[in-house]
């Protein structure tokens, strides 16, 4: 007997409304998540903005492409690997990045958290927008990303089934695919999957765009086993690896400089320097429980999870690598949650949450003496560890028809070190700060109709700095001197949105209004002044002011006889009002159109139009005149295929063709990292083959 995945629904509509280059997704109104209150609850009645999306069996994206084009989403990117999340307006320091609901931690400047997993394995993506620190602790400030990989569930009858799909792709050469199997009986469940793409330098309107293809695998297993009735364990164990990732953003003219001991300078000309990484991968070993107690269900977990990453500075005129940097920021936690009804009209849910991330960089620097090997020893950092514990309740319940969800959460968060930065500025002391935050939320919905709910939040959520705000010195490609400050003080905002949610007669439709202010904005400023050892523009670690964050989003599809058109839009502003402009690399407001024919069995199609606005509210005196002027763009994607029934040994399979940037038009998102001006062009005109079934 066949097991049909759940997961297998939603990816294969997926192929029916693909709305972003390369990879077919889709956003979902009105079904369960489980991120935005910690346990299943119907999209309608979650007092926050969510969007859920799937990918296909295969995808030769990564996560920070599946949120482009979204309402209130974006990614800022440096490189094709390297995608971070963005949620209206914040980024990736300001977001929490999950994997089965446990955060990925790893202090990275270049890179994307988000990419440390294949997409093709994924159930789906739930992304709630808005503070999330009640559950999520430091860092949930614009929201929580959570990559959720299929459950192992039990099954009275035992049963096997899987799904597999592959995709081919012509922008960048890409092959990429995915197996995914699962086992269920009435004691023990098991899933298995495995995973990889193979891409190659993709193709912009100004051609090859040179190190941006990769290499990547991802394994996975889960397994659950009931132990008595009512009792379960369960195990988690992935494993993620990338090959030959480079981050062509990093890319700037350097030139090596060292003190002598006259004070004067030398100066070697370096080329062009650009930041890689040979090899970077993601593991993680979770073992977890799951338990009836009284009227309430008990799950705890504890898990280590370690993300290793090799780093280099390569420079062009030598043609080898003069920076060297191998560190695994390994992270140990354990969480416990319970949830149970009170009195018959509330649902409670309390919890306990810790986890300690430790990093120490080995970092090795070229001597001109020896042709710049990477050979003197240059750690920014040693021994350095944020720890984090907290305590938090959450009470859901109803006031006649209106539904009201309010919770709390007490952290302390320390970080130290045993050193912050090498040689002669080396400093051991005055590093250890320990921070106390109270996080606050409480939500509300309202049934205005049948289908249609008004809701409102307001919030209070933090961010402790990570472990590279709080202790490194070094260089980095940007070409400053970065100067870490231990003493810094934890980001707070308050946060308040409302907005409309409806799945009436097949009309769905969400619009939403929000304001963040955040105090103690952590951020690095260009002091003006020069590092004493290499000459280099110092930009220091500060906490600044206040910064806002505001603006406007929304979504809607409908039938319009055999077809279905949505479109979606995002219009928000910052301001860092300390220096009285606006805020470092926000979003353009942009809008997207799109139409279609799906269908469950035979012929699909979509159409999609994505304009994005000129974003000319730059900053000039925080930047110090690096932020430049992102002139706006309108591109077009279509998409069609056919659902099959059963074909062979597959209880249904599906094909479809993905055409992105028809017009092959040349640009890049205002979040492109590199020089300004010069920023790395988007892929252009390409054409995608996926075929996928299940068994």
């Amino acid at each position: 007997m066949h097991l049909r995945l759940r997961a297998l629904a939603p990816a294969m509509l997926g192929l029916s409304f693909a709305s972003l280059p390369a990879v077919a997704a889709d956003t979902v109104l009105g079904t369960q998540v489980v991120t935005a209150k910690g346990y299943a609850a119907d999209v309608l009645e979650t007092p926050q903005a969510v969007e859920i999306l799937h990918a296909p069996a295969a995808s030769g994206a990564v996560a920070g492409e599946l949120l482009r084009g979204k309402p209130g989403l974006s990614a800022q990117s440096d490189g094709a690997w390297g995608q971070n999340p963005v949620l209206r307006g914040l980024k990736k320091e300001s977001v929490v990045v999950m994997v089965d609901g446990l955060r990925v931690n790893s202090a990275q400047p270049q890179g994307a958290i988000a990419s440390f997993m294949d997409l093709g394995l994924l159930e789906r993506v739930e992304v709630v927008k808005g503070p999330g620190s009640v559950l999520y602790g430091s860092g949930a400030m614009g929201g929580v990303v959570n990559l959720i990989t299929p459950e192992a569930e039990f099954s009275d009858q035992a049963r096997t089934g899987g799904r597999a799909g592959v995709r081919f792709s012509s922008v960048d050469k890409g092959i990429a695919g995915a197996l995914l199997l699962q086992h269920a009986s009435a004691d023990n469940a098991l899933v298995l999957g495995v995973a990889g793409r193979d891409v190659d330098d993709y193709r912009s309107p100004d051609g090859r765009e040179a190190r941006t293809g990769y290499q990547s695998d991802t394994l996975l297993a889960k397994y659950r086993h009931r132990v008595a009735d009512g009792v379960s364990l369960r195990l988690n164990l992935q494993r993620h690896n990338d090959e030959d990732v480079w981050y062509p953003g990093s890319a700037r003219e350097q030139s090596f400089r060292r003190r002598l001991p006259d004070g004067s300078y030398a100066e070697t000309p370096l080329g062009e320097v650009t930041i890689h990484s040979p090899e970077q991968r993601r593991e993680l070993y979770e073992l977890g429980t799951d338990m009836t107690l009284g009227d309430g269900t008990l799950s705890a977990e504890v898990y280590r999870q370690e993300v290793f990453r090799q780093i280099r500075a390569y420079t062009e005129r030598f043609g080898k690598n003069y920076v060297r940097n191998d560190v695994t920021f390994s992270t140990n936690g354990a969480k416990a949650k319970y949830v149970f009804p009170l009195a018959g009209a509330h649902l409670l849910t309390v919890g306990v949450d810790t986890w300690e991330m430790k990093g120490s960089p080995e970092r090795y620097m070229g001597n001109p003496a020896t042709g710049f090997e990477a050979t003197v020893r240059n750690d920014p950092f040693s021994r350095g560890r944020v720890k984090s514990a907290g305590v938090f309740v959450q009470d859901e319940f109803e006031l006649g028809v209106t539904r009201l969800v309010a919770g709390a959460r007490y952290d302390r968060v320390t970080g130290n070190a045993a050193q912050k930065g090498w040689g002669a500025d080396a400093r051991t002391t005055g590093l250890k700060k320990s921070d106390n935050n109270l996080s606050w939320s409480l939500g509300v919905v309202h049934p205005l109709a049948e289908a249609l709910n008004a809701y409102a939040n307001i919030g209070r959520a933090y961010r402790a700095a990570d472990m590279r705000e709080r202790f490194e010195d070094s260089a980095r490609g940007d070409g400053y001197f970065h100067v870490g400050n231990p003493q810094l003080d934890p980001e707070v905002s308050t946060s308040f949105e409302i907005g409309l949610k409806s799945t009436a007669a097949g009309l769905s439709y969400n619009v939403a209004a929000f304001y963040t202010r955040i105090d103690d904005y952590i951020a690095g400023r260009i002091t003006g002044a020069s590092h004493p050892g290499t000459g280099l523009p110092l930009k220091r670690t500060e906490n600044l002011d206040k910064v806002s964050i505001y603006g406007i989003e929304g979504s809607a599809s409908m039938p319009l006889g055999a077809f279905v058109a949505d479109a979606g839009f995002t219009w928000l502003r910052g301001k860092n009002h300390q220096d009285n402009e606006p805020l470092f690399q926000m979003p353009a407001p942009e809008l997207t159109l799109g139409i279609g024919q799906p269908a469950e069995r035979g012929f699909w199609w979509r159409a999609q139009l994505r304009a994005v606005a000129e974003q000319d509210r730059i900053a000039t005196r925080f930047s110090n005149g690096t932020e430049n002027r992102t002139a706006g763009f309108v591109t077009a994607d279509a998409g069609f295929g056919w659902h099959f029934g059963k074909v062979g040994a597959f209880e249904s399979a599906g094909l479809a063709v993905q055409l992105t940037n028809l017009a092959d038009k040349r640009y890049h998102e205002h979040q492109t990292d590199g020089v300004s001006g010069n920023e790395l062009a988007a892929p252009g005109r390409g054409v995608a083959l996926s075929l996928n079934g299940s068994f």
